[in-house]
């Protein structure tokens, strides 16, 4: 009897998924894993709430699969050892999981698979956490792209020619997990980390309603209500993107979809704001193969000589880094921002750029502080994003302007915040 492992990583759903679609299709047992990479979390990388939002998206996975006849394995220790061990141990023909481009995870995926061939398993790999993966977008010399411009171009004219399709779940025919294995999930203190409650719920459900919600309607305002932090017109999806829990390419056919939905067009559907939605993913996209092109950006800017002069590191660049950190600025949007992302994991992503220019252009602090504290702190936290648009924010990026980028946040207050409903509403939850 054929039997097969699949892998979830950052792809914590049942619908859309390309390495499940084809376990249940080609194989007789298949047994869904997950492994808490206690490496990683040992890091402290990444924040309480990022790591409660990925538990709420594992419960709800755990009970998506139950419903079609599957129980998720967990286990908490070293990816390089428990993926190989699970496989010798149950015996797997196969294990098949979703591709990830971040360098760590391309290493760690490389190690795992050269354990799995020295056992003899064979290894299926597959795209979808990008619509279109790194290889699949090259410049004329088979580069990578350096200009989201040009990229942008080469992204739609792709899915024009060639929309990556989506992968169809086959119903399960058995179960290969005993009855014995099925066990409840860890909690964030058995993980190393605080318990709290993030403020965006987790879960496949909950990413394909707020979706729907979006469609219905801010979709087709968003050129405008994106700068308007004070209301709810953005799809305030990233976490979901993040782990997974909604196909990139699934949401990409939606939003096109509304354009030609009679309800979208009776309720003034707009195609110059859904493709600038859909922009956002592809800005995605172009940042995580800016990261697998050059991973030196991880850690160092990606132009060193685009680097402005910064602030010295000692105790008056340390205070003024606190405060920034603490919403103490004096300056109301960047204060009101940073206490959203303490109170909640969360941050406009308007109010996101202010904060970054203000850090590094105002401030003069190194933009790799700041990188860092919201990796620490965002739900939605992902090293090819976050990065990127750190850097972009910095001028030392690929699309940066060098030394003329800078976000008033004064001026940006008053445009865009104009009756301070975004800095009240930061001040009384504070």
């Amino acid at each position: 009897m054929s039997r097969a492992i699949v892998w979830f990583r950052r792809d914590l759903r049942v619908q859309d998924h390309p390495a499940l679609a084809n376990a249940l299709r080609d194989y007789e047992e298949v047994i869904p894993l997950f492994v808490f990479d206690e490496p990683l979390l040992r890091s402290q990388v990444f924040g309480a709430g990022c790591v409660r939002f990925m538990l709420d998206c594992l419960a709800e996975l755990q009970r998506s699969l139950a419903g079609s006849g599957l129980s998720l394995r967990w286990r908490h220790g070293d990816p390089l050892e428990d993926v190989p061990k699970l496989a010798r141990d149950m015996r797997a023909d196969a294990v098949l999981w979703n591709r990830d481009y971040d360098p760590v995870a391309v290493e760690r995926d490389h190690l795992v698979m050269r354990a799995l061939a020295k056992q003899g398993v064979a290894v299926r790999t597959f795209k979808d956490h990008m619509v279109f993966e790194p290889d699949e977008i090259r410049t004329a010399d088979g580069g990578g792209f350096q200009r989201y411009g040009a990229y942008r171009a080469k992204w739609w004219a792709k899915w024009r020619a060639a929309a990556p399709e989506s992968a169809t779940l086959s119903p399960s025919r058995q179960s290969a997990v005993p009855s014995k294995e099925i066990k409840p999930l860890p909690s964030a203190s058995d993980l190393g980390y605080q318990t709290i409650v993030p403020a965006i719920p987790g879960g496949e459900r909950q990413a394909l309603a707020r979706l729907r919600l979006f469609l219905d309607g801010p979709i087709h305002r968003y050129g405008i209500g994106r700068n308007r932090p004070a209301q709810d017109e953005t799809s305030v999806l990233s976490p979901h993107f993040r782990f997974g829990t909604l196909s990139p390419r699934s949401a990409v056919r939606q939003a096109l979809r509304t354009l030609s939905d009679r309800d979208s067009q009776r309720n003034g559907a707009s195609r110059s704001d859904v493709v600038t939605w859909i922009d956002e993913l592809v800005w995605r996209d172009f940042f995580h193969q800016v990261l697998a092109n050059h991973p030196h950006v991880a850690g160092e800017p990606f132009r060193a000589a685009a680097v402005a002069p910064r602030r010295p590191d000692g105790p008056e660049a340390r205070w003024l880094f606190q405060a920034w950190r603490e919403g103490r600025t004096g300056y109301p949007l960047v204060d009101a921002g940073m206490r959203q992302l303490n109170q909640t994991g969360w941050m406009h992503n308007r109010v996101r750029m202010v904060a970054a220019s203000f850090l590094a252009k105002d401030l003069r602090l190194d933009w790799r502080w700041g990188e860092r504290y919201f990796m620490n702190r965002l739900l939605d936290a992902d090293l090819a994003v976050n990065n990127g648009n750190w850097q972009w924010c910095a001028s030392t990026g690929t699309d940066a302007m060098p030394g003329y980028r800078i976000f008033n946040p004064a001026l940006q207050g008053k445009k865009f915040d104009p009756a301070g409903e975004y800095v009240a509403e930061a001040a009384r939850t504070a």
